[in-house]
């Protein structure tokens, strides 16, 4: 299959300023900009960095520009303007976007930083050889700008208002000094990129292309993003690979086709294999667990990836504390929610009963003896058969035990 068509099946054209076939007729230089408005990029990124791995790993040439320049006035956004970050922070930002980026694609990404040239502009040549270019009547025409304009407690300031000017410089620079004739990005970054495409053709007389991939959303169709507030970081300190990888397993049965094209490089027929004996067997979740092994695997590493699915299996499928190694005890230590126990504790008698008080699965003993009556504990995958059962050391393994009520879950650990 070739790459057009791969990309058509998977989804991943959303807008393109020439037919696709055209586009990728010839091994191109590909550029994507990411502004540095947090440390981490997050889930709702990754599509598209992994669309420029895509492109990278089909021969084109790859430049990831850090926006240290435009990431200081920011672009438009739906609500309000944003608030102007402190040049340190974005300095801190810009470099771990630029490590995410690198470890992802690999290293053949060339970094720029548009704080290079969009720092040392001058403000009457600009306007003189790139604001000539633009015209209010298109700029006003454009969704967002639009949007605001007719809100007057959500008005647009010029600085925001430039933006699209700066973006198109951008890419008339890389175009000049690289020879990029190709951005991507999301489509929410649509007109944006066209600004570069109509200024190289206007100031320089040379085709350049523009192309995007469709915006992702949750379950409630709501973009993915730091701004709507369910953001997934690609940070392992912002969101653990742990948590990383159960928001990828614990995705809806409706979405689990379209994120296995989105976002990971399994062929296309073992992916329709896949869905479909999923569909046999929803219950399961073979195919949201292949979803997270390949996603998690993709940011965080294939070691952090099987880390993440053996405590998964160990918290929510009966997976016996003893099977999982030194480096998954660590990560379900931190992800578990736990309580320490004394050794005097245990000598002098810790019950059943008040572990699940101490730990929130129950919320008397009253509570606690009708669930175990009813069968409904679990202590290391072993039904609890009576209320009068007390912890013994032999109920730890490496000083762990596992202790559940129905799906609900919490790690007893012995103090060392």
């Amino acid at each position: 299959m070739d790459f057009v068509q791969e990309l058509k099946e998977r989804g991943l054209i959303e807008h393109h300023s020439a037919d696709p076939e055209i586009i990728f007729s010839k091994k191109r230089t590909v550029y994507l900009g990411v502004d540095p408005s947090a440390d981490s990029m997050q889930a709702g990124n990754l599509v598209v960095v992994l669309l420029m791995k895509r492109l990278a790993d089909a021969g084109h040439k790859i430049i990831l520009l850090a926006g240290g320049g435009t990431g200081m006035i920011g672009d438009p956004r739906e609500k309000g303007e944003r608030q102007l970050q402190d040049i340190k922070i974005i300095e801190k930002n810009k470099k771990a976007i630029r490590a995410q980026m690198q470890n992802i694609i690999g290293s053949r990404v060339t970094l720029v930083d548009n704080a290079d040239w969009l720092l040392k502009v001058k403000l009457v040549d600009f306007l003189r050889d790139i604001g000539k270019h633009f015209t209010i009547n298109e700029l006003i025409k454009r969704d967002i700008i639009a949007r605001r304009l007719e809100t007057p407690d959500e008005s647009i300031s010029y600085t925001e208002f430039a933006y699209a000017l700066l973006q198109g410089y951008d890419y008339l620079v890389l175009n000049e000094k690289y020879g990029c004739d190709l951005q991507i990005g999301g489509s929410d970054q649509w007109t944006n990129i066209l600004s570069g495409v109509e200024l190289i053709r206007k100031k320089a007389g040379r085709e350049a292309f523009a192309f995007t991939c469709p915006l992702i959303t949750d379950a409630n169709g709501k973009k993915f993003g730091k701004s709507e507030g369910n953001a997934i970081w690609l940070d392992p300190q912002k969101t653990s690979p742990f948590a990383f990888y159960q928001f990828w397993l614990n995705q809806p049965d409706e979405s689990v086709d379209k994120f296995l094209k989105f976002y990971t490089f399994m062929p296309l027929a073992e992916i329709n294999a896949l869905v479909e004996l999923h569909s046999r067997n929803p219950g399961r979740r073979g195919a949201q667990r292949m979803l997270a092994q390949l996603v998690t695997e993709s940011v965080h590493g294939k070691e952090a990836a099987a880390n993440a699915a053996a405590v998964s299996d160990a918290l929510f499928s009966g997976k016996s504390l003893s099977e999982l190694s030194s480096s998954e005890r660590l990560m379900l230590v931190k992800e578990a929610p736990s309580i320490t126990l004394s050794s005097s504790q245990l000598q002098q008698g810790f019950s059943i009963i008040d572990a699940l008080i101490a730990s929130n699965l129950s919320t008397s003993k009253s509570d606690a003896r009708r669930l175990i009556e009813s069968k409904g504990v679990s202590l290391n995958g072993e039904t609890i058969e009576s209320p009068e059962t007390m912890l013994i050391s032999a109920h730890f393994s490496d000083n762990l035990v596992l202790l559940r009520r129905g799906k609900q879950v919490a790690l007893l650990t012995i103090e060392k």
